[in-house]
């Protein structure tokens, strides 16, 4: 069965009479017959969703800076406005005069720029951000990616691929070119929808080599398959052929975070292929960004021990956890936040789910399950590791222009409305001059969200 949409194990694993398996796990071939045991709210998958239910509503929730500011701008100007009248009439100025200030006032601190300045660029990162493969669900915590100081990632689907492909092969006998092997090997596999042999077959027509016909095709549960290929009667499986068959003292010692498939003839090992979950050829180059970022980079896993230290050392990581739990993973993610972490954290199956969650910004690949897309932040729409480092350089250059827009509008209402009062000897504005400044300031603050456009690199 394979269960990486729920554990996140890269290896289809076999499960026989009496044992358990989850709802969600993938017969690749063959059949089985399944007792139900929990329904409902008692099945595995439900308990995910509480879980993921419950992180979500611990996460805060933060109220608009630039409605803040706007509402209390709207209240100054009114304020203000009414405030010079008033004043200008208690002086003994024409009414006129009184009237053409505070009109001013009202022209100048018109909170346009203001209104604008964190909504223009909300909007122009939204757009840009789905150009380039991000899909923002939660505007708060894409603003936040500025703060990550840990990213959590999945293994499977994330860093690597999730489909084996070959990284290795070998003829056992001296007699059999190890291109022969592979063509009587994916030969006989092609009837099979096994995903060992399916990475086989894209390995054979990468390498162009032409298949021979094969009959009498049989599949053996969790064995291997047998068959005839050029009139040879062939078997092809992992260790458990080789037991059964007594030929495992014919093969070497081998990498035991590869899988194997053996090729066996007339009680003869002729060879065999290892596969592997591919790392992602963008993999190493997002993790070395985030290092100089000073972003410390952690794997979290439901795969084995040995594989995810081997995939963590490779692409240079921080640190691994592997053989976790969904619920564990959630509780992993609370103990780096419990340390001061900011933890953002990626992830494509159901496992993943109440860790997105639980991090405060959760990343979901959109190649993944919708569980997992439902529950995150952000979506990424291709499995690219390195559109993740753009995205924490997009948000921090996002932060930025919203700070210098508020800046500059505060700044600007700061500097104005003085002096549209008139109480400043010598400086006064027209409403002509306000309306004006008020618009330059709004362009101002439009043009420098559109140079935003370019930070996404």
């Amino acid at each position: 069965l394979d269960e990486s949409m729920i554990t996140g194990e890269s290896k289809p694993v076999n499960r026989g009479p009496g044992e358990e398996v989850v709802a969600g796990s993938i017969s690749g071939s063959g059949s089985l017959v399944v007792e139900v045991s929990r329904i409902g709210e008692a099945s595995y998958l439900s308990k995910v969703i509480e879980m993921v239910r419950s992180a979500q509503a611990q996460k805060s929730r933060t109220q608009r800076l630039a409605d803040v500011a706007a509402r209390w701008l709207t209240a100054i100007a009114l304020i203000v406005g009414f405030g010079t009248l008033a004043i200008w009439l208690l002086l003994g100025r024409e009414f006129s005069f009184a009237l053409e200030r505070m009109v001013t006032v009202m022209v100048i601190s018109c909170p346009h720029a203001l209104g604008l300045a964190i909504p223009l660029v909300a909007s122009i990162s939204t757009g840009v951000s789905a150009r380039n493969g991000l899909l923002i669900r939660d505007r708060t915590a894409f603003e936040s990616a500025r703060k990550i100081s840990t990213f959590v990632f999945d293994k499977t689907g994330t860093l690597t691929k999730g489909s084996h492909e070959v990284v290795g092969l070998a003829s056992l006998q001296e007699d059999l070119p190890e291109r022969e092997l592979v063509q009587l090997l994916a030969s006989l596999e092609a009837p099979s929808e096994h995903h060992i042999a399916k990475g086989l077959l894209r390995y054979a027509e990468k390498e162009n080599i032409p298949l021979k016909a094969q009959k009498d095709f049989r599949y053996v549960v969790g064995v291997g398959v047998t068959g005839i290929v050029a009139g040879k009667e062939l078997q092809a499986g992992g260790y458990l052929m080789l037991k059964q068959s007594g030929l495992s003292d014919q093969v070497p010692e081998l990498e035991n975070t590869r899988s194997h498939i053996f090729l066996i003839s007339q009680d003869r090992v002729l060879g065999y292929v290892s596969f592997a979950d591919q790392i992602r050829e963008t993999s190493e180059a997002a993790i070395a960004r985030l290092r100089e970022a000073g972003i410390k980079s952690l794997l979290l896993t439901g795969d084995n021990r040995r594989v995810a230290a081997a995939v963590a050392s490779e692409l240079g990581m921080d640190d691994f956890m592997a053989e976790v739990l969904p619920e564990q993973k959630q509780d992993k993610v609370r103990q780096l936040q419990s340390a001061g972490e900011f933890v953002a954290m990626t992830g494509d199956g159901v496992n993943d789910a109440p860790a997105l969650a639980q991090a405060d910004v959760g990343i979901a690949v959109g190649s993944g399950t919708d569980v997992a897309a439902e529950t995150a932040d952000i979506i990424l729409v291709e499995s690219d590791p390195a559109v993740i480092t753009r995205l924490i350089f997009f948000g921090r250059a996002t932060y930025r222009k919203m700070i210098q827009n508020l800046a500059w509008a505060t700044g600007y209402n700061a500097i104005t409305i003085p002096l549209a009062t008139g109480f400043i000897p010598g400086l006064m504005i027209s409403p002509a001059a306000g309306a004006a400044l008020m618009s330059l300031s709004t362009i101002i603050c439009a043009v420098n969200a559109q140079l935003l456009r370019s930070s996404m690199k």
